[in-house]
């Protein structure tokens, strides 16, 4: 069993930056394809940024490249996400995850449509950006 616990969410005001992080209760050995996971009011969950823990490759959704960057540490039992540039379309509960999935599904795996091949899930932190 595998628990997150994300934190960093806050309010800033749109152009800024927030990092999030997410601790993992125990190490995540290679093969586990990590995310960061985001629903906003009203909408379904969406994807945002993977990195697969075998080759440290990333993906980012394409409303979010170029401004939010996935990163873990070395012992690799923290994720983060670091998000500059910030638009009050990013409002949002942001949600830290883990799945024992492929790095081709981790690489592949749709953006939005509700199916993203995780495992393990965290409560999620809010973020708010205002205009």
């Amino acid at each position: 069993q595998v628990q997150l616990v994300e934190s960093g969410g806050g309010s800033v005001q749109a152009g800024g930056s927030l990092r999030l992080s997410c601790a993992v209760s125990r190490y995540i050995y290679t093969g586990y394809c990590m995310g960061w996971f985001r629903q906003a009011p009203g909408k379904e969950r969406e994807g945002v940024a993977r990195i697969y823990t075998g080759t440290g490759s990333t993906y980012y959704a394409d409303s979010v490249k170029g401004r939010f960057t996935i990163s873990q540490d070395n012992n690799k039992k923290t994720l983060y996400l670091q998000m500059d540039s910030l638009k009050p379309e990013d409002t949002a509960t942001y949600y830290c995850a883990a799945g024992s999935i492929s790095a081709y599904d981790c690489y592949s795996i749709a953006w939005a449509g509700g199916y993203y091949g995780m495992d393990y899930w965290g409560k999620g932190t809010l973020v708010t950006i205002s205009s």
